[in-house]
């Protein structure tokens, strides 16, 4: 049984305020592994995305799972080589088919580039059509969440984006908080970088609460009203992870956190424009010429 709260979307459909997140787990077997055991643990809420490439694993342990699969709540997104509408429909799909499944909770879209709008719009039809319970975003800064909202019928649920102690983002968490658009922290623990679990400030502020930095670090996110996606391969970790609504901290420790803010991303500035080229260019490139080949056929 699991003991994770759920929140209310937007559009009424209740999210587990904690789940569990399969980045960088590509081996498929070891993926399914660890779905498995963070379901035994009581994680309700899974987290994938077609660019993992680990659906299938994700589908399958599911699927093997005692837990019944109305009591799960499976994210997927759709990658940027699909962005626009008539390959965004044809990537729900295939996201299904992987999954095995016969809706997707909550599907973003990954990043904020290409034909956003002609993908989004493939997301609502899933939507309206129950492929989908619920739809949302993924990287997306405030000034382009107002850009989708002002130009589409329906609005994101989820704006799934990096917050962790070194980069908080409170204008962008505080946007998103104000359009009623629930937002989901991906890297809550900046993976590992600048020491975060043996840093002396959250290391202090656990002591008082017999709770690890990690903990520490989940419950201050939770407490800000954001939604969090740790991921371990360990059951131990994942034990642990998902302990930590039995304290609360305290106003002060809340602004200790506060004053550790880097104000730096700790992957890539989704902003410079050389980055997006490189890393984004040539999923881009795909839509690009499909485009020109249908073109071709028309």
């Amino acid at each position: 049984m699991s003991n994770v709260p759920t929140v209310k979307l937007n559009n009424g459909v209740e999210m587990p305020t904690l789940g569990f997140g399969v980045f960088q787990v590509p081996d498929l077997i070891e993926a399914e592994q660890a779905v498995v055991e963070a379901l035994e643990t009581g994680y309700r809420l899974i987290d994938t995305a077609a660019a993992y490439q680990n659906e299938e694993a994700v589908g399958k342990a599911i699927k093997n799972s005692s837990v019944n699969r109305d009591n799960i709540f499976v994210t997927s997104k759709l990658w940027v080589s699909d962005f626009n509408y008539r390959r965004a429909k044809a990537g729900i799909d295939n996201s299904l088919q992987k999954l095995d499944l016969d809706y997707i909770d909550l599907y973003l879209l990954h990043q904020p580039y290409g034909d956003t709008m002609g993908a989004w719009r493939a997301l609502e039809e899933a939507q309206k059509e129950g492929k989908i319970r619920a739809i949302g975003v993924s990287n997306f800064y405030a000034d382009q969440i107002k850009d989708l909202k002002l130009t589409m019928p329906v609005k994101p649920a989820v704006n799934q984006i990096e917050v962790n102690p070194w980069y908080q983002q409170d204008r962008e968490v505080k946007f998103n908080q104000g359009e009623d658009i629930r937002v989901e922290a991906w890297a809550p623990f900046a993976e590992g970088k600048h020491g975060i679990f043996t840093n002396k400030v959250i290391t202090q502020i656990g002591e008082k609460y017999g709770k690890s930095n990690g903990q520490v670090i989940l419950r201050w996110l939770l407490q800000r009203g954001i939604t969090v996606i740790p991921k371990s391969v360990h059951q131990k970790r994942m034990a642990e992870n998902i302990d930590v609504f039995d304290f609360k901290l305290s106003d002060e420790d809340m602004v200790k956190i506060t004053n550790l803010d880097k104000g730096e991303s700790q992957f890539f500035d989704h902003r410079d424009p050389v980055t997006i080229g490189q890393i984004f260019g040539s999923s881009l490139k795909i839509v690009q010429n499909d485009e020109k080949e249908k073109g071709k056929i028309n």
